[in-house]
């Protein structure tokens, strides 16, 4: 597939945007699948190029959360089995059937997340000190993970916030050591998918190495303003992200 300058730049843009978002929040996919099918692509070949973009930043995220020692390794094995093998449902499952019944899902369980950080805000961002749980301590959080995996094999757009959910609100990680979780989540679950996408010939290794050049730089910048941010700024910076990814999820 060429490219032009003007849909090069709009990859990049978008692609370094949503590395950000996707590193300290979520949604990022909100502005990377759009731009994917502005240039014409459809819907299903966006949906699986668009995971060469997200498997890349997450390696970047992942190793710049373990550098500053924000990345709980203990936690890894028994997070990711439910993540994994969700993730293989569900991106067999996106080979097969329309993403569109999953949006009102999606939708709901982020607007939900919303209204909690704004009344609750303690169960999404615990306070300090607060022990954290495994996902054998609390079997809810291990089929939160399992249900995530599936939707993010699915379809990659707003599974961060779930996961947030998951990882904060259910095992009680400061949102600094779970968005480190998350994306070792997203990774492990996206390359599962990216790998199903690629045997069923749904990526574009082009749009999709440009877009991820941009994320990589965006997470890359993302983890180093995460790891000296107070608890309080992510918690808002999720929240703001949260609203704008219901309003994008509504509006497209």
């Amino acid at each position: 597939m060429q490219l032009e300058l003007s849909s090069i730049a709009l990859l990049a843009v978008a692609g370094f945007l949503a590395g950000g978002i996707n590193t300290v929040a979520g949604g990022g996919s909100n502005l990377t699948l759009p731009a994917l099918m502005m240039l014409g692509i459809p819907a299903d070949l966006a949906n699986g190029t668009n995971r060469i973009s997200v498997v890349l930043q997450c390696i970047v995220g992942l190793r710049g959360y373990d550098k500053h020692e924000s990345l709980d390794r203990g936690a890894l094995i028994p997070i990711l089995i439910p993540t994994i093998l969700g993730g293989v449902v569900g991106a067999v499952a996106a080979t097969l059937i329309p993403n569109l019944y999953l949006k009102p899902v999606l939708l709901g369980t982020i607007l939900t997340m919303t209204l909690i950080i704004l009344i609750k805000p303690q169960v999404i961002a615990p306070p300090p000190g607060t022990p954290t749980l495994s996902p054998r301590e609390n079997r809810r959080a291990w089929w939160g993970l399992f249900a995530t995996g599936i939707y993010g094999g699915f379809v990659q757009a707003g599974v961060g916030f779930i996961l947030l959910g998951a990882l904060a609100g259910g095992l009680r990680y400061d949102l600094l050591r779970a968005n480190a979780l998350k994306t070792a989540c997203a990774l492990a679950f996206t390359a599962v998918a990216l790998a199903v996408f690629v045997v069923v010939g749904e990526v574009l290794w082009i749009p999709g190495l440009v877009l991820a050049m941009g994320s990589m730089a965006g997470a890359h910048l993302a983890v180093k303003v995460a790891v000296k941010a107070s608890q309080n700024s992510i918690k808002w910076f999720l929240f703001v992200m949260t609203l704008f990814a219901v309003i994008g999820g509504l509006v497209f």
